[in-house]
């Protein structure tokens, strides 16, 4: 801990010691992480992130690392001359896009980040939910048009994972998963993370995104919110476009059994140590 930290001696000693009640509270917890957004696509951003992650298993909590990846899909797709089009929010996914989701996402993202975590000194493992039978996922099927092999999470088996947390490893996962017809799903990150984390109990589940958090009217950070606030914030207008999508999916995990969800911007230098390890914290904080 001590290469990340600045300034003297002194200085150094009171930042562990702001630092030592967050590392107590946190102590064997298991943190879930979402990475994504365009912070993904920075090696600079993605190393420092890596070497949070290993810092946070150090100290005694066990984080799970859930990625993303939908531009460098995107690019994928485009490099290989397969059209690609969106509905409700969702890429359409037919066969063949498949097969490129599944490689970018399980392939190169997904073995990309465990190196950054290995360079820095953490022993990550890279999965998705195929291995063990982690996620099962259904169909989604509440869309105007048929998404293709677009799924949600059905069922989560923590088997593979509970043999990995506490053993000084961390899982990296890829949101692909099978479903119970034997097909490769497509499942939005957020979702998958949210499921993941329900399933483990986690303390907490930190989605790492492009802005500071939810934002009020005078577009100041709304450090806490409970679930009902949201509610109210969606039907006045304080919370409009892309950030409603990410304030249900924090409800959905909520109600899977997370403990707390903090939306925060995966762009600022080692913001999920603020967040976790500090009293001001980096984002908004949501609750039961």
């Amino acid at each position: 801990m001590t290469n990340m930290l600045k300034g003297s001696p002194q200085e150094q000693a009171e930042i562990l010691m702001q630092a030592l009640p967050h590392m107590l509270r946190y102590d064997e917890s298991i943190i879930v992480v979402k990475y994504g957004g365009h912070a993904m696509g920075d090696e600079e951003v993605a190393r420092r992130f890596a070497k949070d992650m290993v810092l946070l298993e150090q100290s005694g909590v066990n984080p799970v690392v859930v990625h993303g990846g939908g531009p460098q899909i995107g690019a994928m797709l485009k490099k290989l001359g397969i059209k690609s089009e969106f509905a409700s929010g969702l890429r359409i996914t037919d066969r063949a896009t498949v097969e490129i989701v599944e490689m970018v996402l399980a392939g190169s993202i997904n073995k990309n980040l465990v190196g950054y975590i290995n360079a820095e000194g953490g022993r990550a493992i890279g999965l998705c939910g195929k291995d063990g039978n982690m996620v099962t996922a259904r169909k989604v099927t509440d869309s105007d048009v048929d998404l293709g092999f677009v799924g949600e999470p059905d069922k989560v088996d923590t088997t593979v994972l509970d043999q990995v947390l506490g053993r000084e490893l961390i899982p990296v996962l890829a949101p692909v998963a099978m479903g119970a017809d034997g097909e490769t799903y497509n499942v939005n990150a957020d979702t998958f993370a949210g499921a993941i984390a329900g399933a483990l109990g986690a303390k907490r589940l930190l989605f790492l995104t492009d802005v500071p958090g939810v934002l009020d009217k005078d577009k100041q950070l709304i450090k806490e919110l409970k679930v009902d606030d949201i509610r109210r914030l969606i039907a006045d207008g304080t919370i409009t476009g892309g950030m409603i999508p990410k304030v249900e999916t924090c409800i959905y995990a909520l109600e899977q059994g997370v403990e707390g969800v903090v939306i925060l911007d995966g762009q600022t230098p080692h913001a999920v140590l603020v967040e976790l390890l500090t009293d001001g914290g980096a984002g908004t904080l949501i609750t039961r």
